[in-house]
C-alpha cells in the first residue's frame, strides 16, 4: 500500500506526466512521424472544411489536434517536417479565440433568418412537388436534391451554433468570479429542422440515388478501367456493389465481363430509378471499411497514409471520388437518424452544469441568479421585447436536456432532484412574473385608453402616456408545456395568478381608501374603472372570474340580504367621524372644504400601505398622470365626488347610507332639544322689536342685552356645530338629488324612444301609445312575419325573445317613476321635527301671531346667526371658515318645516339691524355736511358686520326659495324609496304629528 501511494504521489506530482510516457511508447515504433502527421493533416482538413457534423465530434477533433502536434513536435527534425506539410497558420486559425458569443451574434442572426428563408422556400417545392403528378425525374432529383443539402447545412449551422456556447460557455466556467460583474444580456432563440415525412422521404431518396450512383456508375466506370488488371481491388469493388447496389431498381443490371469493350460510353451508364429507401447504418460502415481497405491496400502504415496516393496505384481522380464518397457516407449516419443528430446539435444541457464554479467558489448551494437558463428568461421579461415573449419558454428546453443527460449519460439521481427543484422554482417565479407584466401591460393600456385626450394632446411629452404594443396572443395560447416530462397547462397557472391578482388589487384599492379621507372616492372609482377595462381586455383571451363577482367579494357583499358593503361602511363612517365634523359648506361654488380653523372631533387613520407599481396605473408616467388629476380632487368634496359614490355603492347599498345619514339627522335633532331649552331659558320672557330711536348703536345695545348667553357658551358653541352637521348633511342630500336626476334623465333619454315615452307636466310621464311599446310592437311584427314563413325551422326562439321583450318594457317602466332624494329627506326631518313641535313653536293663546315670544326656535336661531356674525367680525380667529353656509342651511330648513320662515324674516335681530341702519343712512343725507361726515364715519365702524349680515340674509333667501320650491308648506310632499333602492314619486301627505309614525305610507 505504501508503494502504490508513493506511485501516485510521483504521478499527481510529477507534470505531463501522461503525455511523456505516451510518447516514449509511441516512438518505439517505426514510421510513427508518418502517421502523426496523417492524423494532423486530417484534423486539419475536416476542422476547416465542417467534415464533422456533430459538435461533440468536432470537440473531439479540438481535443486531439494539440495532442497529436506536442507527439510530432518533441525534436526540432519533426517540427520542420511537419511544418512542410501543414502551414503553422492553418494551426493557429484553429486555435484562434473566439469564445465571446457576444461577437458572432450578428453572424448568428444572418445565417438563422438567410437559412430560414431557403429552407422555407425548400419546403414549398417539396409541396408543390408532392401535389404534382407526371412530373420530370430530373426536376424531381434536382428539388429533393437541395432539401438535402439545405439539411445538411441547417446541421452544420446547429453544430456552428451550438460550438459557440460551448466555446462560450469554457471561457465562463473557468472564470468563476470575475473581477466586474457582467449582466447576462444573451438570449439564443434556435430553429429545430423540422423534418417530417416530406422531408425524410427527399433525404432518403436523394441518399439513395448518391449510393446508387457511385456502386453503379463510378464504380463500374472503375471496375472497367483502373481495376481491370487489379484482381484484388477488383474484388473489393465488386464486394461494394454487392454489398450495396439496389438492382431492383435498375432496369439493365450490369456485368462487366459480358458488356463489349467497343460500347460508348452512353450505353455504359445504368438507368435506375431513386427510391425512398436509404441504406442501414451496417452497411454505410461496411463500405467506409472497405474504401479504407482499398485506398490503403491493406496497409495503414504506408507512406502516404490515407488518400495520401503514396503507392496504392489509384489514380488521383479516382482517388478524389472515393474520397469524397467517404465523407459523405459519414454524413448519411447523421442525416439517416435526424432526431438523434437534432437532438445531439439542440442539446444545451451542459450550459446547467456548474460543478467547476462550486468547487472554485467554495460555495454548497449555486444562486438562482447566476443560473444561466434563468438569466435568460428574467432577460426576456426585464427587456420585454415584444419579438422574445413568445420564445420565454425556450430556455427551460435547459433544464430538460440537463435533467435527460443527469439520468442518462451521468445517472445520478441526486442533479435531477437538484435540477428539478431548480425547475419547481424558476417556473414559478416565471409565473410571477409573467403574470405582473401581463397584468401591466393591459393596466397601462386601459389607463392609456381611459386618460383625458385632451390633457395627452396638451402635454409636450404626451407620448410617454401611450403603451408600445406587445404581444402575448402565444403564451396565452400555451396549454401543454414539457418541463421535465410533466405537462402543464401555462393558460391555467395564468388565470388562476390573475384571478388572484385581481383581488390583490381589489382589496388594496379599497384598504389605501379606508386610510383616507372621503375626497379620496373620485381616485377610488378612477382606479376601479381602470381595473375594470383592464379585466374586459383579459377576459378576451382567459376564463377569468366575473369582475363584479370579486368586487363584490373582496366588499364582502355576496350575500342577498347584505345592504353593506366595505366601501359603503367606510362612506358612513367617514361622515360620521370626520366629514360632518370637520368640512365646512360653500354654498356658492357647492363644494365641502377641510375647516382650517380647530377640529371638532379627530379622525384617527392608520398610515396607507405603498402598494405594488402595477395596482395603481399600470406604468410610473400614467399613474403620476392619474395621481395629478386625483389630486385636483383631494380638498373638497363636490358633485364629481357625488357621481363617483353613486357609481361605487349601486342602487343596492346607496339606499343604506341615505337612512343612516336621516337617522343621523333625526338623532341630531333629538341631541339639540335639550341644549335649545337651555338657550331658551337664558332669553327674557318678552322680545319686543328693536327700537329706530336708538339708531345702531342703540339696537346693538338692546340685543346685547336680550343674549345674555355668556354663561352658555359651550352650549352654543355645541348648538351651533350641531346645527352645522344637519345642514351638511341636507345639502349632502341635495347635491345626491342633482347626481341622481342627471343619471335619471340620461336613462330616460335613452330609454323613452324604446318604451314611447314623453314627458308631461310637473315632472310625470305620458305614455305615447296606450297598448305596446315601440319596442315590443316591432318584435312581435318581426315574431309573426318568421313564425308564419313556412321556412322558419325553429319559431320558438322568436317568440321567446317577444316575451322577454315584453318583461324588459315593464322593467324599464317600472324604473322611470324615480322621485327625489332630496324631498324625502325633508319629509324626514319634517316628520321628525314634528316630535318636537310643541316646544320649538309655541301656540299663540289668542288665535293671533305673539311677536313677544321667546320660546320659538325661530328667536334662538336668530340670536345664534346674530352673536355668530358679530363674533366673527370682531374676532378674526372665529370667522366663517369655522362653519361655513351649513348653519344657514340647518336653522333655515328647521325654521321653513317649522312654519317660522315668516316670523323669522320679520323679527330676526340681523335682519332689524340692517333695516335700522338703512333708515340711519337716509337720514344722515339731510344733515349738514360737518353731521353728516361724523355720521358717516360712524357707521363706517358698522359696515363689516352691515356687509356680513347682508351676506347672510342673501344667503337665507336662497335656501328659503329653494325649500319653497321643493317643499310646499301647503301639504307635504316626499317620495319614498322603495325596497329594491329606486325612489318613487311625489306623494302627499298631511302635516300632522303622527306623520313620523305613518312615513312613507301613503294617505288615502
Amino acid at each position: 500500500m505504501r508503494e502504490e501511494l508513493d506511485d501516485l504521489q510521483i504521478f499527481l506530482s510529477t507534470r505531463w506526466a501522461i503525455l511523456l510516457n505516451l510518447h516514449a511508447e509511441m516512438f518505439r515504433t517505426n514510421t510513427v512521424e508518418d502517421i502523426l502527421q496523417v492524423l494532423i493533416v486530417f484534423c486539419v482538413e475536416s476542422l476547416e472544411l465542417d467534415f464533422a457534423l456533430l459538435f461533440p465530434e468536432r470537440h473531439t477533433l479540438l481535443r486531439v489536434l494539440p495532442v497529436l502536434v506536442v507527439l510530432a513536435t518533441s525534436s526540432e527534425k519533426e517540427s520542420e517536417s511537419l511544418y512542410k506539410r501543414v502551414k503553422i497558420n492553418r494551426l493557429l486559425n484553429v486555435f484562434k479565440r473566439h469564445y465571446l458569443i457576444l461577437n458572432h451574434m450578428g453572424t448568428i442572426r444572418a445565417e438563422h433568418d438567410d437559412f430560414s428563408i431557403r429552407f422555407a422556400s425548400a419546403m414549398d417545392q417539396m409541396i408543390r412537388l408532392k401535389s404534382s403528378d407526371g412530373v420530370d425525374n430530373d426536376w424531381s432529383r434536382d428539388i429533393k436534391g437541395n432539401m438535402y443539402d439545405i439539411v445538411v447545412e441547417g446541421f452544420q449551422l446547429l453544430s456552428r451554433w451550438t460550438g459557440r456556447i460551448w466555446e462560450q460557455c469554457a471561457w465562463k466556467f473557468s472564470r468563476p468570479i470575475p473581477d466586474s460583474q457582467q449582466n447576462p444580456t444573451t438570449c439564443f432563440d434556435y430553429e429545430k429542422v423540422h423534418c417530417d415525412t416530406l422531408v425524410s422521404e427527399a433525404l432518403w431518396e436523394t441518399i439513395h440515388m448518391e449510393v446508387q450512383d457511385f456502386v453503379q456508375d463510378k464504380l463500374d466506370t472503375m471496375l472497367r478501367t483502373t481495376f481491370r488488371k487489379k484482381k484484388d481491388l477488383s474484388r473489393i469493388l465488386s464486394d461494394m456493389r454487392t454489398l450495396s447496389a439496389d438492382w431492383m431498381a435498375n432496369t439493365s443490371k450490369a456485368d462487366p465481363e459480358q458488356h463489349s469493350h467497343q460500347e460508348t460510353e452512353e450505353m455504359r451508364q445504368n438507368t435506375f430509378y431513386p427510391r425512398p429507401v436509404a441504406p442501414t447504418a451496417a452497411q454505410i460502415h461496411c463500405l467506409q471499411f472497405l474504401i479504407c481497405e482499398l485506398v490503403s491496400g491493406g496497409n495503414l502504415r504506408k507512406p502516404g497514409g490515407l488518400f495520401g496516393n503514396s503507392g496504392s496505384g489509384i489514380p488521383v481522380e479516382d482517388l478524389k471520388q472515393l474520397e469524397t464518397f467517404f465523407y459523405k457516407l459519414s454524413f448519411f449516419l447523421h442525416i439517416l437518424d435526424y432526431t438523434a443528430t437534432i437532438g445531439t446539435l439542440t442539446d444545451l444541457g451542459f450550459l446547467w452544469f456548474r460543478e467547476f464554479y462550486l468547487e472554485s467558489s467554495r460555495v454548497i448551494q449555486f444562486p438562482i441568479e447566476c443560473s444561466l437558463p434563468w438569466m435568460l428568461v428574467d432577460h426576456v421579461i426585464e427587456s420585454q421585447d415584444a419579438g422574445l415573449l413568445e420564445s420565454i419558454l425556450i430556455p427551460f428546453d435547459l433544464y430538460n436536456d440537463s435533467a435527460q443527460h443527469a439520468l442518462t449519460s451521468l445517472k445520478q439521481r441526486f442533479l435531477y432532484d437538484e435540477i428539478e427543484a431548480e425547475v419547481d422554482l424558476c417556473f414559478d417565479l416565471l409565473a410571477q412574473k409573467l403574470n405582473e407584466i401581463i397584468f401591466t401591460y393591459y393596466k397601462s393600456c386601459a389607463a392609456s385608453t381611459l386618460l383625458d385626450s385632451s390633457f395627452t394632446y396638451a402635454c409636450d411629452d404626451g407620448e410617454k402616456y401611450f403603451v408600445k404594443p406587445l404581444r402575448f396572443d402565444a403564451i396565452f395560447k400555451l396549454r401543454r408545456v414539457m418541463v421535465l416530462g410533466r405537462t402543464i397547462d401555462l393558460r391555467s397557472i395564468i388565470t388562476q395568478r390573475m384571478n388572484k391578482i385581481f383581488r390583490e388589487n381589489i382589496d388594496f384599492l379599497l384598504e389605501r381608501f379606508e386610510n383616507g379621507d372621503l375626497c379620496g372616492v373620485v381616485e377610488l372609482q378612477q382606479l376601479l374603472d381602470i381595473l375594470e377595462l383592464t379585466h374586459q381586455s383579459i377576459s378576451r383571451f382567459l376564463e377569468l372570474d366575473s369582475y363584479s363577482l370579486m368586487l363584490s367579494e373582496m366588499q364582502e357583499n355576496l350575500s342577498l340580504v347584505s345592504y353593506s358593503s366595505r366601501v359603503s361602511s367606510q362612506i358612513w363612517s367617514e361622515m360620521q367621524t370626520d366629514f360632518l365634523p370637520n368640512f365646512i359648506l360653500c354654498n356658492t361654488t357647492q363644494r365641502f372644504v377641510r375647516s382650517i380653523k380647530g377640529i371638532h372631533h379627530s379622525s384617527h387613520r392608520s398610515s396607507a400601505s405603498t402598494g405594488k407599481p402595477y395596482f395603481y396605473c399600470g406604468s410610473h408616467d400614467l399613474t403620476m398622470a392619474y395621481q395629478g388629476l386625483a389630486g385636483l380632487y383631494r380638498d373638497f368634496f363636490g358633485v364629481p365626488h357625488m357621481f363617483a359614490v353613486v357609481k361605487l355603492l349601486g342602487s343596492r347599498s346607496l339606499p343604506a347610507i341615505i337612512r343612516a345619514l336621516l337617522d343621523h339627522i333625526s338623532s341630531k335633532i333629538t341631541g339639540l332639544v335639550p341644549k335649545i331649552n337651555a338657550l331658551q331659558e337664558a332669553l327674557p320672557k318678552s322680545i319686543g322689536l328693536l327700537s329706530f330711536d336708538g339708531g345702531i348703536a342703540g339696537c346693538q345695545k338692546i340685543v346685547h342685552e336680550i343674549l345674555t348667553w355668556e354663561a352658555k357658551s359651550e352650549v352654543k358653541t355645541e348648538v351651533l356645530h350641531d346645527l352645522k352637521e344637519i345642514g351638511s348633511a341636507l345639502y349632502w342630500m341635495s347635491i345626491l338629488d342633482i347626481v341622481l336626476r342627471q343619471i335619471d334623465t340620461t336613462q330616460f333619454m335613452q330609454s323613452a324612444p324604446w318604451l314611447g315615452l314623453v314627458p308631461g307636466n310637473d315632472g310625470q310621464v305620458k305614455h305615447a301609445y296606450s297598448d305596446n311599446t315601440p319596442f315590443t310592437t316591432l318584435l312581435s311584427a318581426a315574431t309573426n312575419a318568421v313564425t308564419s314563413s313556412p321556412a322558419c325551422p325553429n319559431p320558438s326562439t322568436f317568440l321567446v325573445m317577444s316575451k322577454q321583450a315584453e318583461a324588459a318594457s315593464l322593467l324599464y317602466k317600472s324604473n322611470l317613476n324615480s322621485g327625489s332624494v332630496l324631498e324625502y329627506a325633508l319629509a324626514f326631518t319634517s316628520a321628525a321635527l314634528d316630535r318636537h313641535y310643541s316646544k320649538w313653536s309655541a301656540t299663540p293663546k289668542t288665535g293671533f301671531i305673539d311677536i313677544t315670544t321667546s320660546k320659538d326656535f325661530y328667536r334662538i336661531f336668530s340670536g345664534l346667526q346674530y352673536s355668530y356674525l358679530e363674533d366673527s367680525i370682531n374676532n378674526p380667529s372665529k370667522k366663517q371658515e369655522m362653519l361655513g353656509d351649513s348653519v344657514a342651511w340647518a336653522g333655515c330648513t328647521i325654521m321653513y318645516l317649522l312654519g317660522q320662515q315668516q316670523h323669522f324674516e320679520l323679527f330676526d335681530f340681523s335682519y332689524q339691524f340692517l333695516n335700522v341702519a338703512e333708515v340711519e343712512s337716509a337720514t344722515v343725507s339731510h344733515y349738514q355736511s360737518s353731521e353728516r361726515t361724523k355720521s358717516s364715519n360712524f357707521l363706517q365702524c358698522y359696515e363689516g358686520i352691515l356687509e356680513a349680515m347682508r351676506k347672510a340674509r342673501r344667503l337665507n333667501n336662497h335656501v328659503f326659495s329653494m325649500l319653497r320650491a321643493r317643499c310646499p308648506l301647503e301639504d307635504k310632499v316626499a317620495c319614498a324609496i322603495k325596497p329594491s333602492g329606486a325612489p318613487v314619486h311625489r306623494m302627499k301627505f298631511m302635516n300632522t304629528v303622527s306623520a313620523f309614525e305613518t312615513l312613507p305610507q301613503r294617505a288615502t
